[in-house]
């Protein structure tokens, strides 16, 4: 499936990650600022021409590096979010609802995310049923050390998950099933080579990752057919907050800022804001449908990459991070970085993303 990187527009800045979508007024003293909400508004945080044109989007994985962001985006673009997850209390941290008192006016309230569900597993059904579309993120994280039991719970917290979001959209009656189903897979699915370039007609692999990819993606595939699924290989995701540049850069630290290995891996890699934008226009875009590789046009040899931040964090990148300490840090999981070259539909400049993940913000 062919897609146009002009369909999108891409932003230049990261996203803050506090919003308040109703327009306030600044009350000021010489000690402190007050923000004063709009009393025309509902008191979910939206008006009724807001109202006319919200997606409702259930999404699980919401607490995560990507998750987070989409919910931010979604949330400033007046969408309705309805968080899915097993931690309430975790889930609440993230994305606070608290009320704050006005000090000067005693009853104006201000939220961080007014509108926001979050929802326990008991509590998803009511949630997906009504949703014009859910997103399906979780997973355990991959880059950590694999033990058996840890290998166990990466493969079963994908499938259990995305079967459970499947069985409840397909219980569903037509009335309240979602349109819309865009269920995270990854580039893992190819399985690994040096040589070799995937797209999305590519077999799977024979490794564990690809039969992880496997058996998460054959969960989607059962949802019914009238909905519209898309699935999105995901490569690795880069933002300054997060996902696998802080798992590299204490080992640039401790080893001089060198390449990893060899540094002739390929490294599939995508950046936080475009997978982010990729998921929103697959939400509302009828012709996404299928399989999609989320990452870069472009894969970068590892050296490449740790040459441009050992150049932005002021350390030499000539000393490689020998494979024991990759090991050390992640066992198996340090052959997530390694020889997967994904063809995918976004360009950021690598080092002009290296330069503004690394501006202070």
């Amino acid at each position: 499936m062919e897609l146009r990187a002009s369909t999108f527009s891409w932003s230049n800045s990261i996203l803050t990650s506090f919003h308040i979508s109703q327009p306030v007024s600044m009350c000021r003293t010489k000690k402190f600022t007050v923000l004063c909400l709009d009393t025309d508004k509902n008191d979910d945080g939206f008006n009724k021409s807001q109202k006319e044109n919200q997606m409702v989007v259930s999404i699980t994985g919401a607490t995560g590096f990507v998750g987070r962001r989409l919910v931010q985006r979604l949330h400033a673009d007046n969408h309705r979010v309805r968080v899915l997850t097993r931690s309430r209390s975790k889930a609440q941290s993230i994305f606070p609802g608290k009320k704050f008192l006005c000090l000067l006016c005693g009853t104006c309230l201000v939220r961080d995310f007014p509108g926001i569900v979050i929802a326990e597993e008991p509590e998803w059904r009511d949630c997906i049923q009504g949703s014009y579309a859910v997103v399906n993120l979780a997973g355990m994280p991959i880059s950590t050390r694999w033990s058996s039991e840890i290998k166990k719970e990466i493969m079963q917290s994908r499938i259990s998950i995305t079967s459970k979001v499947v069985d409840i959209i397909n219980g569903s009656q037509d009335v309240v099933q979602p349109a819309v189903l865009v269920s995270a897979t990854a580039v893992g699915y190819y399985g690994t080579s040096e040589t070799q370039v995937f797209d999305e007609q590519s077999p799977s692999g024979n490794d564990y990752l690809a039969q992880v990819c496997r058996e998460w993606e054959s969960r989607a595939l059962k949802v019914n057919k009238e909905v519209r699924l898309t699935l999105i290989r995901i490569g690795v995701v880069l933002g300054k907050d997060g996902g696998a540049l802080a798992k590299m850069i204490p080992l640039f630290m401790v080893f001089a800022g060198g390449p990893l290995g060899s540094g002739k891996q390929w490294f599939s890699w995508i950046h936080l804001d475009d997978i982010v934008n990729l998921i929103y226009e697959a939400l509302s875009n009828p012709s996404y449908k299928g399989v999609i590789n989320g990452t870069a046009p472009n894969p970068v040899r590892l050296a490449e990459l740790c040459e441009q931040l050992g150049h932005i964090m002021g350390r030499p990148s000539w000393l490689p991070v020998p494979d024991f300490a990759l090991k050390a840090v992640l066992g198996e999981g340090a052959s997530v970085c390694r020889f997967w070259k994904g063809k995918g539909y976004f360009h950021r400049e690598l080092k002009s993303w290296v330069t503004l993940s690394n501006t202070p913000s």
